[in-house]
């Protein structure tokens, strides 16, 4: 399976090829995120993790900007047919860096 890449992300999106589960939906009502955030940041995002063992299918971390120009995390993984939305949450100083792109190191 090929690498996940942001093209192919972004090509997914556009072609309408998206699955929503109710474990995302419910997490990204819990942390007040729109399915429209998720979108954006996606959109305009770069991928700053990738997770190519994760099963079912490889997935990444990507850092966006949404709706309100705030920092999204999104986690999506892709069969190379669909793009999963995984878990999407905002980022915080105790576990990244003030680049929000950079995992702090465990000391």
């Amino acid at each position: 399976m090929e690498k996940l890449n942001i093209d192919t992300i972004k090509k997914l999106i556009k072609n309408e090829k998206i699955r929503w589960n109710n474990h995302v939906m419910v997490k990204l009502l819990q942390r007040n995120i729109t399915q429209n955030d998720v979108l954006k940041a996606l959109f305009n995002g770069e991928i700053i993790e990738e997770y190519e063992d994760d099963y079912p299918y490889p997935s990444c971390l990507v850092y966006g900007i949404n709706l309100n120009n705030e920092v999204l995390h999104i986690v999506c993984g892709s069969n190379e047919e669909e793009l999963w939305i995984i878990t999407a949450y905002y980022p915080d100083n105790i576990e990244w860096e003030n680049d929000m792109k950079t995992r702090k190191e465990i000391k």
